[in-house]
């Protein structure tokens, strides 16, 4: 193993252990709590690994890991039955024996007792304990913790169950790390953005991002690509809260500067929640009349707390005939299709009015499988928005993906549309 040199721990995996986790039915959960809390103390996650109960496979997850980062923390395999084999493969890895622990035996027989029971004899085998280990107690459960360190790495063995292992991080293990880190914290900022593609987003940034990767204290910037939303995720790492958030307001405000109106928020809100506070400010309401959606959009919107001050009204208007019932001219659906920019217009402007709100907005478009022409494929869209006193602004666009892909595409474009109304922004293509 390799022999490290510094001033606290600055990167660690996390290995999760049991078969069931290479299964479709059983999600780790801890290592995403985990992360959390490692993150919250200045400590990066450079790897998380599945390991079934297999102790080849398990040595050789934690060989890795333990020269690939500073800290370890192991989840599982510290039951009572045969196939628990954390603590043997941990002892053989670092050449330690497994000493059983009076204690921990007298402790687990007295948690039997309580309840009425004997203990079991397979049970004193989560009291074998690898000499040199720390023993980190389980208030809420069998399986002790350990902590162990070997070659200059720190190596935490934690108990599978949530309800077990998520106190016993908090309360002995979060505060120690910290502590070993020196105070660093990692800050971090989200800028959301939708209208532009991954590709173009990173053209834009790139010269912004680039340097103040050089920069100290430096920033760190991830995109990630969502379906109708791109996201910049800046971080720093230091011991100064105020410096941290200095560094990364400045850029968040160069990057928001050239990114301009395709960016939604910088504080993490969600495009509805950023257009139901574009409403409410301006003490604005919207109706909703959808096609292709099925009231897709209407549920975005109301899934914000608050939105029955904004949001109206809804129609679903998948037939012709619904759409003509609306105020949709038979005429424009005959001449244009029902896909088109004229219906999607008319759409919108029948629902602002039947409300008698101050915007109406509406989509229309095949979603597939079925339906496509060759003028209009799967994921063509039209959209528009009517409001009381402007012009409409219309757009069609052509989305990728299956048919739920489309629809929430198709209710991000809408939205969006929508917001930059409410900004007076110009629409973007898709």
């Amino acid at each position: 193993m390799t022999e490290r040199r510094g001033s606290g721990p600055s990167s660690a995996v996390i290995v999760a252990v049991g078969s069931e986790l290479l299964t479709p039915h059983k999600t780790d959960t801890n290592s995403l709590f985990i992360t959390d809390r490692l993150n919250g103390v200045g400590i990066d996650i450079v790897q998380k690994l599945v390991a079934g109960d297999e102790p080849r496979g398990l040595a050789s997850a934690l060989r890795y890991a333990m020269t690939a980062a500073d800290v370890v923390i192991v989840t599982g395999g510290l039951g009572p039955t045969a196939d628990d084999v954390t603590r043997d493969v941990v002892a053989d890895l670092l050449g330690v024996p497994l000493d059983e622990s009076a204690d921990i035996v007298t402790r687990i027989r007295a948690r039997f007792e309580a309840r009425g029971l004997e203990m079991p004899e397979i049970n004193r085998r989560q009291a074998a304990i690898p000499r040199g280990a720390e023993v980190l107690p389980n208030p809420a459960g069998t399986a002790p913790g350990l902590w162990l360190t070997a070659g200059g790495c720190r190596l935490v063995l934690l108990p599978g169950p949530p309800r077990e292992l998520r106190p016993m991080f908090d309360r002995l293990v979060a505060d120690r790390l910290a502590a070993a880190a020196g105070g660093r914290r990692v800050q971090r900022r989200t800028i959301r953005t939708t209208g532009r593609t991954e590709s173009h987003i990173d053209e834009l940034a790139r010269p912004i991002y680039g340097p103040l990767a050089a920069r100290q204290p430096s920033v760190s910037t991830t995109i990630l690509a969502s379906l109708g939303q791109i996201d910049l995720h800046l971080s720093t790492v230091g011991a100064d809260p105020a410096e941290g958030g200095r560094v990364l307001d400045a850029a968040v405000e160069e990057l928001a500067g050239v990114l301009g109106s395709c960016v939604v928020s910088t504080d993490g809100r969600t495009l509805p929640e950023v257009v139901g506070e574009l409403l409410r400010r301006r003490e604005a309401r919207v109706a909703v009349a959808e096609s292709c959606t099925g009231g897709l959009i209407a549920s975005r919107l109301t899934d914000v707390p608050g939105s029955s001050a904004y949001v109206h009204a809804g129609w679903v208007l998948y037939s012709n005939q619904a759409k003509v019932a609306l105020g949709v001219a038979p005429g424009l659906i005959e001449a244009h299709g029902a896909v088109s920019e004229a219906v999607a217009e008319a759409m919108a402007e029948a629902a602002r009015v039947a409300a008698d709100v101050d915007f109406g907005l509406a989509v229309t478009g095949i979603a597939g499988p079925g339906g496509a022409t060759p003028e209009k494929p799967v994921g063509t869209v039209c959209l528009a928005l009517a409001a009381r006193g402007a012009p409409p602004r219309v757009r069609r666009v052509q989305l990728p993906g299956d048919r739920e892909r489309v629809k929430f595409q198709a209710s991000q474009a809408a939205l969006d549309l929508l917001r930059r109304a409410l900004l007076r922004a110009p629409s973007t293509g898709s």
